[in-house]
């Protein structure tokens, strides 16, 4: 009996990783929401030179910009986390400090679509028919829009 427990234990964890590694979508040829082929990051399209030098300038641009708003969002945070644990902070200032969070996820959604749009006017017709712009952002931007926790925030 005491053998058992720990088998079924680990048959379980084996079990659960396996089917969550199959049920995950491969990045790399991840199907359009309205097209059945497969559809890359802007990096990954056949670009000219001068695409690729004008590729790196929008991404060195927009990554700069938003790791100034990640900063400022993570201490808003932080900031927010405080007000909260402390039991004297009257609740009109934690609704402050909120809006102030939720004010610069704005710009950095803003932010984003701007990229993407400097993005989309650098591509040609034939190439934007195999872009896919949600995969041009790392997981952290999913973190940061509350699929993760507040730790696991850089």
């Amino acid at each position: 009996m005491k053998f058992k427990i720990p088998l079924l234990v680990f048959f379980f964890f084996f079990i659960l990783a396996a089917s969550s590694s199959f049920s995950q979508p491969s990045g790399m040829g991840m199907r359009r929401w309205r097209e059945e082929s497969p559809c890359w990051r802007a990096s990954e399209l056949n670009l000219s030179q001068e695409q690729r030098k004008g590729l790196d300038l929008i991404h060195q641009t927009y990554f700069q910009e938003a790791q100034h708003l990640r900063r400022q969002l993570f201490t808003k945070r932080l900031e927010l986390r405080e007000l909260i644990t402390n039991p004297t902070v009257r609740t009109e200032s934690i609704r402050g400090k909120n809006l102030e969070i939720i004010d610069l996820q704005s710009k950095q959604e803003e932010k984003a679509t701007e990229y993407l749009i400097k993005v989309r006017n650098l591509l040609t017709p034939e190439q934007l028919k195999n872009w896919c712009p949600e995969q041009e952002f790392p997981p952290i931007r999913q973190m940061m829009h509350g699929t993760g926790s507040m730790r696991s925030i850089p």
